[in-house]
């Protein structure tokens, strides 16, 4: 391959595709007629010594399909996955870009030797990719990364379409490995395909309504006496749990007003498949409302996740900022203290208000909540949603630096306490504000308490476990 303009230098941003002749061979991997080449540079151009940080990779097979690989925003994802890099090259089969394949069998990996064979063949290709600048002093190293997951099968149950979010599918996985693998059922987006947005614990179950764990999925989708059923009870996207175990700030309040008759009540703003609406419901006991942007979205969680819409779980399709900002300007307006706002039934002072929304624009990287609702206003309108004891607790990605030291600041400004937690991610947060001082108690008779720490580690609920900020 010749030098091509396009490529001699970096340009923010520059996502060009093509297909060239496949001429290797070592087709061990890379065996159609053509394969198809994605040069990605990135949003900032980022030197290391003084020289931009190249590298490619080899897209894995029968995941050249998957949105992952195949779409401008999967592949930023992965781009922004590798600190400092400038440009990624990927290099796969050239197949047909849609539909997703109805399933996924994770293949036997390639032999080591087998894949050097191949990188090397890449090489002429991969260094006509590099802008010129990486030639300054002689021929650079090619570098190659490998992309690896726990994904072992994949089965698309079905594909939606929404006004908001766009294409979207539900998907049942296994993840891990046949020694110790995992069922999920999972909803995942087109415009951000490496963030899972919404997953649950899958359980196969026979006609005499025994569970049957032991064959993998491709196995027990292949039998015609097996359904599959989605288990709420138990949490495994990794920052919920940490998201609910916030509540242990309000413990001894909720524990009160329980005692005298009164449901806890929950905002969520963000539903996805609602697994976190139904843990809330089913194991807490609170009654729900649940704000979601698109009614696609609440069809899937409600077809596929078990997601309930009744007198304890309701359901409210908008922007959850203008949601929020709504009903807080209903509530300053209401002079008489005794009445009511109602919010699809319920009154307007909730308990907690959980946030889990992502941005929608994948340019710059993940980022929850979207930038938008980092403003004052929008803190000082969750806050008038809260009785005089509650928290609000929200699941953060920060853009960067800057995007959560604003984030902190105007938490602190609107409410009386911020405390932070980490999760199993670098990258991922926590954050919890309480409206007045915590009221947490480890008194024996705090039955809420008891209730928590049957359903949640009681490692998450610890004033250590926590930063105060």
């Amino acid at each position: 391959m010749t030098s091509n303009p396009n490529f001699e230098t970096l340009k923010p941003s520059q996502f060009l595709t093509f297909t060239v002749a496949n001429t290797l061979n070592h087709r061990c991997h890379l065996h159609t007629p053509r394969i198809r080449v994605a040069v990605l540079d990135s949003p900032i151009a980022a030197a290391v010594d003084g020289l931009p940080k190249i590298a490619a990779m080899i897209v894995p097979e029968q995941r050249e399909t998957d949105w992952k690989f195949c779409t401008e925003s999967g592949q930023l994802q992965i781009l922004f996955n590798f600190q400092d890099l400038s440009r990624l090259i990927l290099i796969g089969n050239d197949l047909a870009l849609n539909p997703q394949p109805c399933i996924y069998v994770r293949p036997p990996a390639i032999d080591i030797a087998d894949r050097k064979k191949l990188q090397k063949e890449l090489r002429s290709l991969v260094m006509a990719l590099h802008p010129k600048v990486c030639f300054q002093n002689g021929s650079p190293e090619t570098v190659f990364l490998n992309y690896e997951d726990d994904l072992v099968c994949r089965v698309n149950i079905d594909r939606f379409f929404g006004t908001f979010v766009g294409e979207f599918v539900v998907e049942d996985v296994q993840l891990g490995s046949n020694n110790k693998k995992e069922l999920r059922r999972r909803l995942r987006f087109k415009r951000m395909p490496n963030l899972i947005q919404s997953q649950v614990s899958l359980v196969p179950i026979l006609d005499d309504g025994d569970s049957n764990a032991e064959l993998d999925l491709e196995s027990l989708r292949k039998m015609k006496n097996v359904k599959f059923e989605v288990d709420t009870r138990v949490l495994v996207h990794p920052y919920l749990i940490p998201m609910v175990s916030g509540l242990f700030l309000i413990a001894s309040h909720l524990n009160e007003r329980i005692q005298q008759g009164i449901t806890p009540r929950a905002l969520c703003l963000g539903v996805g498949g609602g697994a976190l609406l139904a843990f809330l419901n089913t194991q807490l006991g609170f009654e729900v409302v649940g704000v979601e942007v698109d009614d696609a979205v609440l069809i899937a969680a409600k077809q596929y996740f078990g997601l309930n819409n009744d007198n304890s779980i309701q359901l409210i399709t908008g922007d959850a900022i203008d949601v929020i900002q709504n009903f807080a300007t209903k509530e300053e307006e209401t002079d008489d203290s005794d009445s009511e706002v109602k919010i699809g039934g319920l009154d307007a002072k909730f308990d907690v208000v959980m946030v889990d929304l992502d941005s929608s624009e994948f340019q710059n990287g993940s980022c929850a909540p979207p930038q938008g609702f980092v403003k004052k206003s929008v803190f000082d309108a969750a806050r008038l949603l809260l009785n005089d004891h509650g928290v609000f607790i929200m699941n953060v990605v920060p853009l960067d630096e800057e995007f959560y030291e604003t984030l902190i600041a105007e938490l602190k400004d609107a409410f009386h306490k911020v405390y932070e937690t980490d999760v199993d991610k670098e990258d991922n947060f926590v954050l919890m504000a309480t409206v007045s001082p915590p009221t947490f108690s480890n008194d024996d008779d705090n039955a809420f308490l008891e209730k928590m720490k049957s359903v949640i580690p009681e490692g998450y609920m610890e004033m250590e476990s926590l930063h105060k900020l």
